[in-house]
């Protein structure tokens, strides 16, 4: 039987398929008055200018060294990978990678916030035809990532982005999954859909997974939190898994939809 193949060390750019991901120039010469406006388990985003195009843009740097340093390194790769192919006006748009000192300098449009954002400066739920403009543009994302044979994995208030005025743009393709369908327990607990939480142990899921988080970020945006989030991660995954699709903690506050004829 012969032996595994031993996995490229972090950073390494021996595979062509995985150089050509990469730019060549130096990061610090390329991007000029850096300024942090986020952080996360993944690292730290700023807003930057290139001093090229004198374009205003937003860099994601990640590191990968320390532990879990392969991992690290994997999830960059595939990352970038996902962000070089999508070309769509309702997903962010990708401006190159670049590596320096064991960090991945991932630069992409600049976008003023997130649906988060929206609800953490007003401190009151978004209005319905607000809420019905974000999920319009979130779909069409969608639907692009889906007919690309790309999961997203992650839909959330945090990861759909806001241009001026008002351009809703799908980030934060550090979970997608280039394979449909997939079977790995990937997201964040409160948003995954019941498939994704049994995928481990009854079979696969696919893009409609992706609806499903979607549909738990309109109540999000109607109520400023997702259903069960009172409960610990653990706990909400159990009762996702187990109980029927939630809905509107007041329905009858909002509009009754329109039904077709049969």
């Amino acid at each position: 039987m012969p032996a595994p193949r031993p996995q490229p060390r972090p950073g390494s750019l021996r595979d062509p398929e995985v150089a050509e991901l990469f730019l060549k120039d130096d990061p610090e010469k390329v991007f000029g008055e850096l300024r942090e406006i986020g952080h996360g388990s993944f690292g730290a985003v700023f807003s930057a200018r290139d001093l090229r195009s004198q374009e205003l843009v937003a860099i994601k740097k990640m590191s990968y060294r320390g532990r879990a340093s392969s991992e690290k390194w994997q999830d960059i790769v595939r990352e970038v990978k996902v962000l070089q192919r999508l070309r769509h006006p309702n997903t962010v748009g990708f401006r190159g990678c670049y590596l320096r000192e064991n960090t991945a300098w991932l630069a992409m449009e600049f976008c003023v916030g997130s649906a988060l954002d929206l609800l953490e400066v007003l401190q009151e739920p978004l209005r319905e035809e607000e809420i019905g403009a974000v999920t319009e543009g979130a779909l069409q994302g969608l639907g692009y990532l889906h007919s690309q044979g790309v999961i997203h994995r992650d839909i959330k208030a945090g990861n759909i982005l806001l241009r001026a005025p008002g351009h809703v743009k799908l980030g934060d393709f550090g979970s997608a999954a280039v394979a449909t369908p997939a079977n790995s327990l990937v997201g964040t607990p409160y948003w995954m859909a019941p498939e994704v939480i049994l995928a481990m142990g009854e079979g696969l899921y696919d893009g409609r997974a992706d609806v499903w988080s979607l549909g738990i970020t309109c109540i999000e945006l109607a109520e400023r939190r997702p259903p069960l989030f009172q409960l610990n991660a653990m706990s909400a995954l159990y009762h996702i898994a187990q109980r029927d699709p939630p809905g509107l903690r007041q329905p009858h506050s909002w509009s009754v939809p329109h039904r077709s004829a049969p």
